[in-house]
C-alpha cells in the first residue's frame, strides 16, 4: 500500500548500503500480500500487512509507522550535559533522558532538534551537527531517529508550555560516565545510551589524537 502524503516529514536515505540481493548473504524476504490501515492516531499510524513466509505459510505483520524523531546530545559552553528527566506514561514513570521530539511535516533533522532543545529545556544552541541515525525498534516500528551535536548552549528561557512532564537536568560531563553504571541515576533508554556512549568514544579519539601530538 503506498504511503499517504505527509505520513514522513523527511524522506529517509538509506541508512545502510542496499544489499545485494545475489550475495548469498541475504537472508529470505517474506512476500506482502496485501495491506490495510489498522490504526490511525495523532501521532502514530498502524499498517497491517498478510505476508507469505519463505516457508509458504502465511501471516500477519503489524507495522507502527512513525514520521521520524530527533533526539540531542546538548552541551553548555560550561561542559555540563543537558538532560530531561521526563514521565513516560507507557511505562509509568520518570527517567532521565535526552531532548527528543517527533520531526515536524517538512522540517530538516537540525531544525527539528533546535525547536524540541528549546522547547524542553529552554536553551539553544550555537552550532547543531550529525552524530548517526539508526531505527529504533525494526521489529514492529520503521521509526527512524537522528542523533545530532548541540555545542555551546545557552539558557534563552524557560520550557515551552505548562502540559509538558519533564524537568531540565544539567550533569557535568566529569560525572556522565558514572550515568552508565548500576546507580540509581543510570540511564535506561536506548537514544541516551547510544548518544552519550558516541560522545564519551568522540572525546576519547580526540583525547587520543591530541596526546599523540604532543607526545611527537
Amino acid at each position: 500500500m503506498a504511503g499517504r502524503d505527509g505520513d514522513r516529514a523527511n524522506p529517509p536515505t538509506p541508512i545502510l548500503p542496499e544489499p545485494d540481493p545475489d550475495s548469498g548473504s541475504e537472508p529470505p524476504r517474506p512476500v506482502t500480500l496485501a495491506s490495510r490501515r489498522g490504526f490511525d492516531g495523532k501521532h502514530l499510524h498502524v499498517r497491517v500487512d498478510a505476508v507469505r513466509l519463505p516457508s509458504g505459510r502465511e501471516s500477519v505483520r503489524e507495522v507502527v509507522e512513525h514520521p521520524g524523531s530527533v533526539a540531542v546530545v546538548a552541551l553548555t559552553a560550561a561542559d555540563e550535559l543537558i538532560l530531561i528527566r521526563q514521565f513516560h506514561h507507557a511505562i509509568g514513570r520518570a527517567l532521565l533522558g535526552l531532548p527528543a521530539g517527533t520531526a515536524e511535516p517538512g522540517e530538516r533533522p537540525e531544525e527539528t532538534a533546535r525547536r524540541e532543545l528549546r522547547e524542553e529545556t529552554g536553551y539553544a544552541a550555537a552550532a547543531i551537527s550529525p552524530l548517526i541515525d539508526f531505527f529504533v525498534s525494526p521489529g514492529y516500528t520503521d521509526e527512524r531517529m537522528t542523533l545530532v551535536l548541540a555545542e555551546g548552549c545557552a539558557r534563552v528561557g524557560d520550557i515551552a508550555g505548562p502540559d509538558e512532564s519533564l524537568v531540565p537536568t544539567l550533569v557535568p560531563m566529569v560525572e556522565a560516565e558514572a550515568l552508565l553504571g548500576a546507580g540509581p541515576e543510570r540511564l535506561a533508554e536506548t537514544k541516551t545510551l547510544v548518544g552519550l556512549l558516541l560522545l564519551l568514544r568522540r572525546r576519547a579519539g580526540r583525547d587520543a589524537k591530541g596526546s599523540g601530538t604532543a607526545a611527537g
